[in-house]
C-alpha cells in the first residue's frame, strides 16, 4: 500500500492523526506550488490555509485513481485557491504594453550559469499576470485554451502573456548573470 492510500484510509476511519500525516507529507510540496503564484509570505500562508481547509472538508469525496492521484488533486486545490486569491484581490494584471518588453530577448542567458533556485526566484519577479500564465502553461501543462477559460481571458491573451513572460524571464536571468 502506498502512502496516499494509507492517508486516505486514515481519513476514512476517522483517525484524528490523518490531517497531521497529510500535512507532514505534503506541506513543503504544496507550499512550493503555492509560492509559484503567491510570492508574498503572508498571502501565501493565507492561501495555503484556505486550500488545506478545502482539502480536509472535501477529502471524503476524493476518488483515488492510483498512485499520484492524491498529490495531483492536492496540487489542483492549491492552484485553484491561489488563482481565486489573485482574482479576488485584483492583483492579476495583464500587461499589454509592447514597449515594456522586447519581442525577443537580445542574448539568451547562459544555461550553464542557471540553476533551479535562480530560475524560481526570477519567475517570482514576473508581474502577476505573466507569472500566472507562465506557471499554468510551462509548469502545470495547461493549454492556452484551458488557461483562457480558467482566467476568463482570450486564448490569444494567454499566448501573448506567456511569450512576454518568457522574454522577461530571459531578460531577468541575463541581467542576473551580468551582475554576477
Amino acid at each position: 500500500m502506498d502512502n496516499e492510500q494509507h492517508i486516505l484510509q486514515m481519513f476514512a476511519r476517522g483517525d484524528n492523526r490523518a490531517m497531521d500525516v497529510l500535512y507532514a507529507v505534503y506541506a513543503d510540496y504544496l507550499t512550493g506550488v503555492c509560492s509559484r503564484y503567491i510570492p508574498q509570505y503572508d498571502d501565501l500562508c493565507d492561501v495555503l490555509q484556505e486550500a488545506l481547509v478545502k482539502v480536509f472538508t472535501s477529502i471524503s469525496k476524493f476518488q483515488y485513481k492510483g498512485s499520484g492521484s492524491l498529490k495531483a488533486w492536492l496540487t489542483r486545490v492549491v492552484v485553484n485557491e491561489a488563482l481565486m486569491f489573485l482574482r479576488n484581490k485584483k492583483k492579476m494584471l495583464f500587461v499589454d504594453d509592447d514597449h515594456e518588453i522586447p519581442d525577443q530577448a537580445e542574448d539568451p542567458p547562459d544555461p550553464d550559469e542557471m540553476n533551479a533556485d535562480r530560475v524560481a526566484a526570477a519567475i517570482l519577479m514576473l508581474p502577476d499576470g505573466y507569472r500566472t500564465v507562465f506557471n499554468l502553461y510551462a509548469i502545470e501543462g495547461k493549454s492556452h485554451k484551458e488557461i483562457a477559460k480558467i482566467l476568463n481571458i482570450k486564448p490569444d491573451t494567454s499566448a501573448s502573456q506567456y511569450h512576454r513572460a518568457k522574454n522577461m524571464l530571459a531578460k531577468i536571468l541575463k541581467s542576473q548573470q551580468t551582475q554576477n
